[in-house]
Order: C-alpha cells, then sequence, then structure tokens
C-alpha cells in the first residue's frame, strides 16, 4: 500500500462504508413495498408439472406478519389459483409459485395479480403482471418420469422413457 496515507485511506474507507449503507437501505421514496423483478413459466420435465413463479424485490425493509396474497389465472378455465404465501423478513427476495397448472399455450398471456398485507390483513400494495409461456404445455409427458425423492423411475413408463403413454387422455383445454 506505499504511496496511501492514513487520512486518505480512512476518509475513502468511511466513504465507501456510506455508500454500501445507503445502497442497502432501498427505501422506496413512492410508497411502493414491491417491485416485480422475475416472471416465468417453470416446466419441470422430470414431474410432468408446470407452474408460474413470480418473484418480487422489496423496496424497503420487509417487516414480520406480511402476507402476499396471489391470483394466478387458471390455463384451463373455471376459478383462478389464491396462495397465501409468507413474507419472510430476512429473504432477499420473495418467490411466488402456483400450483401444478394444465392447458399452458405458447404466446398467450395470463393474469397475475398480487395484494401486499401486513399482519393485520390491511393492505399495502397491489401488483398486476402478466406471463406469457414460449412453450405449450404439450412439451411435458404424460406422467412423472421419476417418483420420491431419491427419483426413481416411474414404473408407469417402463417400455416409454419419454413419458408418453399411447391413448394417455388429456386434459379438456379451452381453444385459445
Amino acid at each position: 500500500m506505499a504511496g496511501w496515507s492514513g487520512p486518505k485511506l480512512g476518509a475513502m474507507g468511511l466513504a465507501l462504508l456510506s455508500t454500501i449503507a445507503l445502497g442497502a437501505c432501498r427505501q422506496s421514496e413512492d410508497g411502493k413495498y414491491f417491485e416485480v423483478s422475475g416472471r416465468l413459466f417453470e416446466f419441470n420435465y422430470r414431474l410432468a408439472r408446470a407452474t408460474y413463479v413470480v418473484t418480487l424485490n422489496p423496496m424497503r425493509p420487509m417487516e414480520d406478519g406480511q402476507v402476499a396474497v396471489v391470483t394466478f389465472e387458471n390455463p384451463a378455465g373455471g376459478a383462478p389459483f389464491v396462495v397465501d404465501q409468507p413474507i419472510w423478513p430476512k429473504m432477499q427476495h420473495v418467490t411466488l409459485t402456483s400450483p401444478a397448472l394444465t392447458c399452458v399455450v405458447k404466446d398467450r398471456p395470463y393474469a397475475v395479480s398480487i395484494r401486499i398485507q401486513d399482519a393485520t390483513g390491511k393492505l399495502l400494495q397491489t401488483l398486476q403482471t402478466t406471463l406469457i409461456s414460449d412453450e405449450d404445455q404439450s412439451v411435458l409427458p404424460d406422467r412423472p418420469l421419476v417418483l420420491g425423492s431419491v427419483y426413481e423411475l416411474n414404473p408407469e413408463l417402463a417400455d416409454h422413457p419419454d413419458g408418453r403413454l399411447p391413448g394417455e387422455p388429456k386434459p379438456n383445454c379451452p381453444k385459445a
């Protein structure tokens, strides 16, 4: 560290710490609690399952007892899926996942509504987003390829390693 004097190093260190502290605060000036930072369809080929996944980034410190009430459009039609997801204050982001889906269609927008509530149920923020898949659900096998915690091969798929069963009934999906 030749050429650095004590006072210069101390002032630079203090400036660096101040910058880090300000960046860690992330206090939103406009009253927002969260912003949508990611959204995707997850097609899990091994488990023959599709889900919505939405990620939220906090814009201010999270508090104990906050809940995200998420309404996911049902691609198969009918009532939407509603999920209450606790928000854990020590997490860097919040991941919201739907139940398993059927009838996902490529290039069709699907609506997701998120209500952030405090521990008493008071509404803090509402977020709206859409998800569009770049694949149809037809890419998934008819049945999970593996079962259990050690991923044993599904015995129902003996002689069908691609997961496709001849004559397997397909879900009755609405026309896109």
